[in-house]
């Protein structure tokens, strides 16, 4: 793991310090083509100390390996990377504390395709309003700190265990994921890149 990419101390956000049991940092290569960002660690995610290891994971890891990607070959981090209370979400100050350490690990990492999870991440990328379930699979550019990255909207692995319709749309956009990436399956995925 890249140290320089991983937070060890932050007392921005005082409620969430108090919540946390542990910096939630974020996991997978430092050079990685495809980065999945997340709203924020729940409670299995502060235990382990790394994103997406509950069931919402198994969902995202079950996704991956039907696009043909192994879940070691991309980054998963998160939009804030301290627990909320009750799993609530992010508030719009917290977003902001954080957003520096997503900058930062974007540019580093500098991928092919951010995939946001959810409507928190999309609209935080976004800098706007989303409708995830209407604009899952759309891709757009965002300036996230001093880069521009391009950002797939996507609905979050979790909608998927509320409401099994999400399914067919969540996996075609992980697919779209690997394409544009060029990971996975075919591989032809950086040629389409241009097409966005």
């Amino acid at each position: 793991m890249d140290d320089s990419l991983c937070v060890s101390d932050c007392t921005d956000c005082p409620r969430l310090v108090d919540s946390r049991s542990q910096i939630v940092n974020g996991v997978g290569p430092t050079d990685a083509q495809l980065v999945f960002v997340g709203e924020g660690p729940g409670a299995n995610e502060d235990e382990a100390g790394e994103p997406f290891v509950g069931r919402s994971g198994t969902v995202l890891d079950d996704a991956l390996d039907n696009a043909g990607l192994a879940r070691g070959a991309v980054r998963i981090t998160n939009s804030v990377r301290c627990r909320p209370p009750e799993n609530r979400d992010p508030r719009s100050g917290e977003l902001d504390n954080c957003r520096r350490h997503l900058a930062t690990e974007l540019a580093a990492v500098d991928p092919a395709v951010v995939v946001a999870l959810g409507k928190v991440p999309a609209q935080n990328l976004l800098d706007r309003s989303v409708a995830v379930t209407s604009e899952a699979g759309d891709v757009h550019d965002a300036r996230v700190g001093e880069t521009t990255h391009r950002v797939l909207i996507c609905v979050h692995p979790a909608a998927t265990l509320y409401d099994a319709s999400q399914q067919d749309t969540f996996e075609s956009t992980i697919q779209t994921a690997a394409d544009l990436a060029g990971e996975g399956g075919d591989g032809d995925g950086q040629s389409r890149l241009g097409e966005w």
